[in-house]
């Protein structure tokens, strides 16, 4: 097998301000890997928060180049090698893992959700991010989005309350909402306590991510549920979470791809979790691998590509909110840009 890769730079349709940072691009490195005439594709959106940006994604692409050997369907070995080469850098592994899938489907000429034994029916609704901004622009957002029916919402300000009341004022959307670890446990109690009357579904990372004690204490002093986002990276942290919150967050670009996410989700099922499924800011390609395993999670907040303008990519779609798998083979997503060939 053969890999090449390029950077293209996603450009969002408005910044995109979250507790801690605010973000215009997202520069994402676009993966192919090549064997007997098929193309499987991947991507990488790297998070400087858990240590990544472009050049470790070339990096470690370079040194996997030569580990992925000639049976795209070892996956678990070729999983082994790469870790035992690199640790962590989990938004390349990602990239690589997801272009091995696609390449799986493309051979065997079937859309991977059928080859994982799921219904594409069973694909829940997806959350449309609204970015912090000023109460006025929250309502501009909202009304602008209003054929999604779930808003996630940002959280983290000194605003958060006019923010929700004017967003409630033009939209009657499931509010779900994201502090990205703004709180101290008392603090996010007593908001969380002051928002609930605008019927919030649940609360996403009130606070820092080692603060596995602040995630109980809030569970146990709130009504509403309580999810783990940044506290949750791989599956080696749900059993030390498992009582402190109400359901996880799964990202690809956090655990390492399509088969650590798989894992993921078995191991949160027998702790009695609910799930939910998240992205970064990613195109169509990276979205539609991880709507892929969907039906299989409670929640999707599946919308990168619903935020940037120059999606280089086509996949899954969203009609009413609905993800809506496509049905070629393998991820079953177009390439809209060529990779220019890079790497051995």
């Amino acid at each position: 097998m053969k890999i090449s890769f390029k950077q293209i730079e996603l450009k969002l349709t408005t910044p995109f301000r979250i507790s801690r940072n605010v973000q215009l691009t997202s520069p994402n490195i676009f993966v192919q890997i090549s064997h007997i005439g098929h193309i499987g594709y991947g991507e990488a959106a790297p998070d400087e928060y858990y240590g990544e940006n472009p050049a470790t994604v070339a990096v470690c692409l370079e040194k996997f180049a030569p580990l992925l050997g000639d049976d795209p369907f070892a996956l678990e070995e070729i999983r082994a090698r790469l870790d035992e080469v690199i640790a962590l850098h989990p938004s390349a592994k990602a990239a690589v893992d997801m272009a091995l899938y696609d390449l799986i489907g493309k051979i065997t000429g079937m859309p991977l959700y059928k080859l994982l034994g799921l219904s594409a029916s069973l694909a829940p609704q997806t959350s449309f991010t609204l970015g912090i901004d000023s109460p006025e622009e929250m309502a501009q957002k909202a009304t602008l989005a209003r054929e999604y029916p779930i808003f996630k919402i940002k959280v983290g300000t000194d605003h958060d309350y006019e923010n929700l009341k004017a967003i409630r004022e033009v939209s009657q959307a499931t509010l779900r909402l994201d502090a990205n670890t703004a709180w101290t446990p008392k603090e996010a109690i007593r908001k969380i306590r002051q928002l609930e009357s605008f019927g919030i579904e649940f609360v996403e990372q009130p606070v820092p991510a080692q603060d596995l004690a602040g995630l109980k204490l809030i569970r146990q002093n709130v009504d509403v549920p309580i999810f783990a986002d940044e506290s949750c990276v791989t599956v080696k942290d749900i059993p030390l979470i498992a009582d402190c919150v109400d359901g996880i967050n799964i990202k690809l670009m956090k655990c390492g791809g399509l088969g650590k996410a798989l894992e993921m989700i078995h191991v949160a099922r027998a702790y009695n979790l609910q799930i939910m499924l998240g992205c970064m800011i990613e195109s169509s390609l990276a979205i539609t691998a991880a709507a892929q395993l969907s039906p299989l999670v409670d929640y999707a907040d599946l919308d990168g590509h619903l935020l940037i303008s120059n999606d280089p990519c086509r996949g899954a779609g969203v009609k009413d909110g609905k993800l809506i798998l496509p049905e070629g083979p393998g991820l079953g997503v177009e390439m809209l840009e060529a990779i220019e060939s890079r790497g051995e």
